[in-house]
């Protein structure tokens, strides 16, 4: 089965065909940061403008380099939630139009589910070997831990309260004085020789006792005032400039990394402590924070300690993409059919 993914939830204009779910034929991600790097994030309406102008040539793209044509496909699938609502009607009116137009099968995904996916793209894994499993999504959006019994049944155990994992890194990123996108910059400069990510004490949030749930509001403070100083009764910072030597700038980068990747693997420890029924056979993780270089090397230690099969995705599978939205996809189609052309976006809403 050859199924076409569209996504479109933020500032990535991709598609993508994929093979019985797995093969991955073609890969096109046309991103956006040239556009809201001036910004220091991103903007709802220019991310919207951008997909509508470049959707259609993405998805002629990712035809012509998986060898095949529109009258090939077999299934379209589209990420419908969660997400910047213009910008998921563009890939959700464009798939809804393909799907009307060549009489194939439409399929709506979740993008947060579907990012587990991609750790099994191009991969010999046999599920039934995998599930039950944990799965970790940690992006800019969404920071989630998830009871899977399967791919496509999930069940949320804690995500985040606040800001997400990569939210934050952008954050830290800005008060840093780096530009966006600021993730791979703090891991960059966290890895450099000599950089001490114990320079400074920064804050590991833990919430209640057993809470799964995130929450990185805290941290993004705690290395605000590192940086500019606690302000006084009026407001004003001490260091109002912020002004950083690339020597405090290195240490204050990689003492935040370790206590966001430290956050997340304790939020780990807690839900295998707290697991019942079958023990889970596999961590299965994705979500553009997945690529952070600090975060695989812990993961891969938290899985060999806790006898678990660690699934990463490769690096290009990391960011958002489409190929992740056929693979779920197919298996929805498997599962529970398809959806009609009443499939809404839906911004706001993820389990």
């Amino acid at each position: 089965m050859l199924v076409l993914g569209i996504e479109s939830s933020c500032d990535e204009t991709a598609a993508a065909v994929v093979e019985d779910g797995r093969r991955v034929r073609s890969s096109v991600v046309a991103s956006q940061h040239d556009i809201h790097a001036e910004y220091g994030g991103v903007v709802p309406e220019l991310a919207s403008r951008a997909h509508a102008e470049r959707i259609t040539p993405i998805v002629r793209q990712a035809i012509a380099e998986a060898h095949v044509s529109l009258a090939d496909i077999d299934a379209i699938a589209v990420g419908h939630r969660p997400g910047l609502i213009g910008a998921l009607l563009v890939g959700i009116s464009a798939a809804k139009a393909l799907s009307w137009s060549l009489g194939k099968p439409l399929v709506g995904v979740d993008h947060v589910h579907a990012h587990p996916w991609a750790g099994l793209l191009d991969t010999d894994a046999r599920i039934d070997d995998l599930f039950p499993a944990v799965g970790l999504v940690v992006s800019g959006g969404h920071s989630s831990i998830y009871r899977a019994e399967t791919p496509t049944d999930l069940v949320r155990l804690g995500a985040t309260i606040d800001d997400a994992v990569g939210e934050a890194y952008d954050t830290a990123a800005a008060i840093l004085g780096l530009p966006h996108p600021g993730g791979p910059r703090i891991d960059a400069l966290a890895s450099e020789p000599h950089a001490d990510d114990r320079a400074v004490e920064l804050p590991v949030s833990r919430l209640g006792k057993k809470s799964l749930d995130f929450s990185f509001s805290g941290l993004k403070t705690a290395l605000l005032y590192a940086v500019r100083g606690v302000p006084g009764r009026d407001g004003v910072f001490p260091n109002e400039a912020g002004e950083l030597s690339p020597e405090r700038q290195r240490n204050l980068a990689a003492s935040f990394q370790r206590a966001a990747c430290r956050a997340v693997v304790l939020k780990l420890g807690r839900t295998i402590e707290q697991w019942a029924g079958d023990p889970p056979r596999a961590l299965i993780v994705g979500g553009g924070v997945s690529a952070n270089s600090r975060l695989r090397r812990e993961l891969q230690e938290f899985a060999s300690a806790h006898d678990l099969r660690l699934i990463l995705p490769e690096l290009r599978y990391c960011v958002d993409n489409a190929a992740m939205i056929a693979g779920l996809g197919a298996q929805l189609l498997a599962t529970r059919g398809p959806d009609d052309l009443t499939l809404r976006a839906m911004p706001t809403t993820a389990c």
